[in-house]
């Protein structure tokens, strides 16, 4: 008999992603980096890595991500991990006033999990 992934022991769940194509800049400091949005999630954010970026996990940065012209979304999130091409962001700090603009953006997607596995 065959198991699906809910039935698998093994299988990994996260937040589901949404394609996003937008502009984010992200900061700390004085250092700043104009990205691109890969996706996004309920808990983070997964960003296009800036050339000569030299970030680490664990590293807080702010980011600015605007989508079309009224909705500007401003967050503190930690580096979750890094690889050649790709930053993946979690969300440590968003502000009250940004959190029910982040989850109208993301609708269904806020509340449904799906599997996941390491590439």
């Amino acid at each position: 008999m065959m198991s699906n992934d809910k039935e698998d022991p093994h299988a990994r769940y996260r937040h589901a992603r949404m394609r996003v194509q937008t502009a984010v800049l992200m900061s700390r400091g004085g250092e700043a980096h104009p990205t691109d949005l890969v996706d996004i999630s309920a808990t983070g954010a997964l960003l296009r890595r800036p050339l000569g970026w030299r970030g680490e996990p664990g590293q807080t940065w702010i980011l600015d991500m605007i989508f079309g012209h009224d909705l500007h979304i401003h967050l503190e999130a930690s580096v979750a991990r890094v690889s050649a091409r790709q930053i993946g962001m979690e969300y440590t700090l968003i502000p009250e006033d940004k959190q029910a603009s982040l989850w109208e953006l993301l609708g269904g997607y806020a509340d449904t999990l799906e599997a996941w596995q390491d590439d």
